[in-house]
C-alpha cells in the first residue's frame, strides 16, 4: 500500500500546474490559420456573378417599358441589389452567397487577437460587430455609388475638358488623382494579400473583417466541368477568328454549290441575274473569258478590292470586264 502524498507535495503540484496551463495555452496560440487564397477570389467572383444574375432578372422585368430608362439608373440598381445582399447575408451574421459556397465567413481579426488563449483550431472568434457591418455597407454599396455617380456627371458635364472653368477642372483632376491613388492602394493590397493570405481588399483590411472557414472539416469541393467547357469553346472561337479571315467565301462557295442543288435545278433566271446581288443587272457587264453577266457597280467593287476576283459562276478568274453588247473591253 502507497503512502499518502505528502502537503509539501500537493501544494507544489497546484503551483505548477496554472503555469503548465499558461504555456499549453501559449503554444495553442500560435496555431496558423492558412485560409486558401483561391477560395477567397472564388468567393469574391461568385458575388459578382450573383449579383448580375439578380440585376438580369430585374432587367427583365422592366422589358416593356420605355427603351433606355433603366439605363440612366442603373448605379442605383447596381447599389440596391448589392444592398439586399448585404442585408440578407452580412448584417444577419450569414455569409455572402460567394462566401457560403467556398466555406468562408467574416471574422473581428481585433476580438480574436486578445482572444488567442482560447484558440483551438485557429478559426474561432466573433463574426463582425454592427458598427463594423454598418461601415462595410457605407464603404462598399454607398461609396462605390457616389464613385460611379461623380464619374458620370463629370463626364457628362466635361469637365476635363480646356474650355471648361478652373474649378471644374480642378476637380476633375483631384478625381483622376483620387482614383489613381485607390488603384495603387488597392494594387499594394493585392501583394500583401498574395503573400499573407488576409484581407482581399482595403475595404476589408480597413475594418480587420477577416475570412476564415466556418468549418474546419469541409473540404473544397471543385467541378471542372464548366471550367474545362468553357476553355474548349474558348479556343475554338479562338480558331475561326483567326482561319476565317484567310478562307476565300466566293471559293468554298463554288466548292460547296454542287452539293447544295443540283445543276439541272438551274434555270435561266439564274444566269440572267448578278451573281453578288441577285438581281437583273441595270448596267449589265460581262467577266472575261467566262462570258458572265453581272451589275457594273458588283463586278467593278470586286474587282478593286480584290487582286485576283474569280467569277462566283464558274470560279475562273477574270482577266477583264466588258460591258454587254459590246465588242471593246474594259
Amino acid at each position: 500500500m502507497t503512502p499518502p502524498p505528502d502537503d509539501d507535495w500537493i501544494r507544489s503540484y497546484q503551483r505548477l500546474l496554472p503555469q503548465s496551463q499558461s504555456l499549453h495555452a501559449s503554444h495553442r496560440s500560435v496555431i496558423p490559420v492558412a485560409i486558401s487564397r483561391v477560395n477567397q477570389f472564388d468567393a469574391a467572383r461568385l458575388d459578382v456573378e450573383m449579383s448580375a444574375m439578380l440585376k438580369e432578372q430585374l432587367v427583365k422585368v422592366f422589358t416593356l417599358m420605355k427603351p433606355g430608362m433603366l439605363f440612366q439608373y442603373e448605379p442605383e440598381l447596381d447599389a440596391f441589389l448589392e444592398f439586399l445582399i448585404w442585408r440578407f447575408s452580412i448584417w444577419v451574421d450569414k455569409p455572402t452567397p460567394g462566401n457560403a459556397l467556398m466555406n468562408l465567413r467574416y471574422r473581428d481579426e481585433r476580438v480574436a487577437a486578445e482572444q488567442f488563449g482560447l484558440v483551438r483550431t485557429g478559426l474561432e472568434g466573433p463574426g463582425l460587430t454592427a458598427p463594423q457591418k454598418i461601415w462595410y455597407c457605407v464603404a462598399s454599396v454607398g461609396g462605390q455609388y457616389l464613385f460611379s455617380r461623380l464619374q458620370s456627371f463629370s463626364a457628362f458635364r466635361r469637365w476635363g475638358d480646356s474650355e471648361q472653368r478652373p474649378l471644374a477642372r480642378r476637380l476633375w483632376t483631384v478625381i483622376q488623382h483620387i482614383e489613381g491613388i485607390y488603384k495603387a492602394a488597392s494594387f499594394l493590397n493585392l501583394l500583401s494579400f498574395l503573400y499573407t493570405g488576409r484581407y482581399r481588399n482595403l475595404i476589408e483590411k480597413a475594418l480587420k473583417a477577416r475570412l476564415v472557414y466556418r468549418s474546419p472539416h469541409m473540404n473544397r469541393s471543385v467541378s471542372f466541368e464548366y471550367m474545362n467547357r468553357q476553355l474548349v469553346w474558348n479556343e475554338f472561337s479562338e480558331m475561326l477568328l483567326l482561319l476565317l479571315p484567310l478562307l476565300n467565301s466566293s471559293a468554298v462557295k463554288n466548292i460547296l454549290s454542287p452539293f447544295a442543288k443540283d445543276k439541272s435545278s438551274s434555270s435561266k433566271e439564274d444566269t440572267v441575274n448578278c451573281p453578288i446581288c441577285q438581281v437583273d443587272p441595270a448596267i449589265p457587264f460581262i467577266a472575261l473569258p467566262c462570258q458572265h453577266r453581272y451589275c457594273y457597280y458588283c463586278i467593278r467593287t470586286r474587282c478593286a478590292s480584290a487582286a485576283s476576283f474569280r467569277c462566283l459562276r464558274c470560279n475562273e478568274p477574270v482577266v477583264a470586264i466588258q460591258r454587254e453588247g459590246v465588242s471593246s473591253g474594259k
